[in-house]
């Protein structure tokens, strides 16, 4: 299997002033991200607005962003929905289109069994040939993948990990204890990356890693080396800044402000998401200040 790699970016859907995407941009975007610190992104995620991109401009996107990090960086899309029918048919667009792995996220709103979890993810894996990465985040989709669910998913053959946005340690310390061996966890909580790290984590996918992509694989390179010490001082240094972007509005509406602030033109978000309020704007101006980016404007 090709090395999909440790610190990988959710980018962000740029778009333009009147909400249509703006690929363009998109392909500057991804390279200044590799160019930056992370090892590749992932496209039409949660921070790439998916719930109000149409699977044509998913897929569009795939291509863009794949022709223009091409040798530098790999692309992974999010082509999990709530339709295992219209997951299928997406994720086989993606691969198409060039993807080099797929993020597959719990269905959400319908609330399956962990049984219906395991049928799901396993037929998505079974109809295409690229990696597939699962994603458990309850926080959105009102449903948690168990331990267990995942610890059987890890035996279909190209399920090769799981994005874990539960909070939940236990559960991320069962699944590394328990998944088949090489089944890869990234943290999907930039917060938790560290502490995932610890208990046999893999990397990270992240929001922080658009400004700071850099420090974040610093951070993991100096853990696996066992600077713990140093490991400590970056993920401290960057605790103001992580929370300021999970806690001021949802994602990724602070994240696109800061992008924007910074003079890194990625658009608004799309309706419903707008952008945070004045006061969640001063406290991410307040977090950006006095930390030296990795990423540069102009992108």
């Amino acid at each position: 299997m090709a090395e999909i790699g440790r610190v990988l970016t959710a980018m962000v859907t740029p778009m333009d002033a009147g909400g249509a995407v703006n690929y363009g941009q998109a392909r500057r975007l991804a390279q200044a991200l590799v160019d930056s610190g992370s090892h590749g992104v992932v496209v039409a995620g949660t921070t790439g607005e998916a719930p109000t991109l149409a699977d044509e401009e998913k897929v569009r996107l795939v291509r863009e962003v794949k022709e223009a990090i091409t040798g530098k960086g790999t692309v992974v899309a999010g082509t999990g929905t709530n339709d295992t029918r219209h997951s299928i048919e997406l994720s086989r667009e993606a691969e198409r289109a060039g993807a080099d792995a797929l993020l597959l996220v719990v269905p959400y709103y319908n609330r399956p069994s962990q049984e219906g979890l395991y049928q799901h993810f396993r037929a998505i894996a079974q109809a295409v040939n690229i990696p597939c990465i699962l994603y458990n985040i309850p926080g959105r989709t009102s449903l948690n993948m168990t331990a267990e669910t995942v610890i059987r998913l890890s035996h279909v053959d190209n399920i090769v990990g799981i994005k874990e946005a539960s909070g939940d340690l236990v559960q991320v310390s069962r699944i590394a204890a328990g998944a088949r061996p090489g089944f890869l966890i990234w943290s999907g909580d930039d917060l938790l990356t560290l502490p995932i790290m610890a208990i046999g984590g893999y990397g990270v996918i992240s929001v922080v890693t658009h400004l700071a992509g850099r420090k974040m694989r610093a951070m993991i390179e100096a853990y696996r080396q066992g600077q713990v010490e140093e490991a400590k001082r970056l993920h401290f240094s960057l605790v103001p800044l992580m929370q300021a972007l999970m806690t001021v509005g949802p994602n990724p509406t602070p994240i696109k402000w800061a992008l924007n602030h910074l003079g890194i033109a990625v658009g608004p978000p799309r309706l419903p998401l707008v952008e945070p309020e004045p006061d969640g704007q001063e406290r991410l101006r307040n977090a950006l200040e006095g930390i030296e980016l990795d990423i540069k404007a102009p992108v």
